[in-house]
């Protein structure tokens, strides 16, 4: 997952669950902190939090929130929390707004990610 560099938060501290609920990165609050996986999570409230508890794979975003269109290229590319999709029920984040508009218009891009993402995984630092 990828992970903020300066505070260490997955999604930068902003709320998985928002991107669903509000349609918007939320940011998540310290009195609402998960560690999942050894990722540290922050959420908008209570049941935001414990919405992610109980589902994670429902929330956690494609592709370890990197830039789909990256993944698609075969790039591990950071993303922007606040450039996102959440297209059927997956989140999926982006670098910028042209490579977010790109993927939402070329279909064939999101079965490339899907693709190639085991092969994109090796290359992310761990």
């Amino acid at each position: 997952m990828q992970r903020d560099n300066r505070s260490g938060f997955a999604l930068s501290g902003f709320d998985p669950v928002a991107y669903f609920l509000n349609d918007a990165a939320v940011p998540g609050l310290p009195e609402y902190e998960l560690i999942s996986d050894g990722t540290v999570w922050r959420f908008a409230s209570a049941a935001n939090r414990d919405a992610f508890r109980e589902a994670p794979e429902v929330y956690t975003p494609r592709f370890g929130g990197f830039d789909a269109s990256g993944v698609a290229e075969g790039r591990v590319v950071d993303a922007d929390p606040r450039r996102f999709a959440v297209i059927g029920s997956r989140l999926y984040f982006f670098r910028s707004d042209e490579n977010r508009q790109r993927f939402l218009t070329e279909a064939t891009l999101r079965a490339k990610a899907q693709e190639r993402w085991p092969a994109v995984t090796v290359s992310i630092a761990r």
